[in-house]
């Protein structure tokens, strides 16, 4: 999942330790469109970082779901490191513009969750390389 991202239906709940994909679930949008929304959602995803830490949101873990509607609107689960991330109010705005810029996409809309925690656990190993921490 860390190079290649498989849809999760469910990447909120699920076990940490890999970055959220977008979920799968039938849908009125065209396959061909899904897929490549979903390439376009994870690329705009890894296009913002965290201020603090040299790697993006996605391979850091602080997005947890990502579901595409009917009607194209991309609706994203996240998180931040901490409650007190001086990042809060700019990062969420951050998702939903890089997001909400893709061609296809009607809008965008962040979720600002803190169930599960945020926990270095949830890095992917790229993550975890450019921190160096093995």
């Amino acid at each position: 999942m860390m190079d290649d991202p498989k849809p999760d239906r469910d990447a909120a709940s699920a076990a940490p330790a890999a970055p959220a994909a977008v979920a799968e679930r039938p849908s009125a949008v065209p396959a061909e469109d899904m897929a490549r929304l979903t390439d376009e959602i994870v690329a705009a995803l890894k296009t913002v970082y965290d201020p603090e830490i040299p790697a993006d949101i996605y391979e850091l873990g602080l997005i947890y779901k990502v579901d595409i509607d009917d009607d194209r609107v991309v609706k994203i689960d996240m998180t931040l490191t901490t409650p007190n991330c001086p990042s809060a109010a700019d990062l969420p705005a951050q998702v939903e513009n890089a997001v909400a810029g893709i061609p296809g996409v009607r809008e965008a809309r962040v979720n600002v969750v803190w169930d599960p925690p945020w926990e270095p656990s949830r890095m992917s190993d790229e993550a975890r390389t450019v921190l160096n921490m093995w």
